[in-house]
């Protein structure tokens, strides 16, 4: 599997759990709501921890460049932590609005920092890594936990 397909997928399952956490939260099933946030919130800062510990470092370390995309995708890491926080507090005090609100601006977020990186970081990661680095980096990618 190259890095691309195993990251994307992740993308996508994370899109999933948020649509499902938001859709709960819309019917007031807060209880239900918040397992399925919680679970969307662990699966997407492992992902972020994937990216920061394995991936970034391993492309940094092959193009000599920690400026550019990686530093871009670290940033854009650090609004949707924000915004995971915010959603939090808005599914701990039940407030449907601002829950719902907070999930619009997450969803841009994600919709257009998972779009650069699968056109250009992950399919760039996929030209520059040697087949062994890629495997090796893989490996560990899917050995990190939260």
């Amino acid at each position: 599997m190259i890095i691309s397909q195993f990251m994307t997928q992740e993308h996508r399952d994370c899109d999933t759990e948020f649509a499902q956490a938001e859709q709960l939260a819309a019917e007031g099933k807060w209880e239900e709501a918040e397992k399925a946030f919680l679970h969307f919130a662990d699966d997407a800062l492992r992902h972020f921890k994937r990216e920061e510990d394995e991936l970034f470092p391993a492309f940094e370390a092959q193009t000599g460049s920690s400026e550019g995309p990686t530093q871009v995708m670290r940033y854009e890491h650090e609004q949707v932590r924000g915004l995971i926080g915010k959603l939090a507090e808005a599914l701990e005090s039940e407030d449907r609005d601002a829950y719902l609100s907070l999930c619009e601006s997450m969803m841009i977020l994600l919709q257009q920092h998972n779009m650069k990186e699968e056109q250009m970081l992950y399919a760039m990661c996929d030209r520059v890594l040697p087949p062994e680095i890629k495997t090796e980096t893989l490996g560990k990618m899917k050995e990190v936990v939260l």
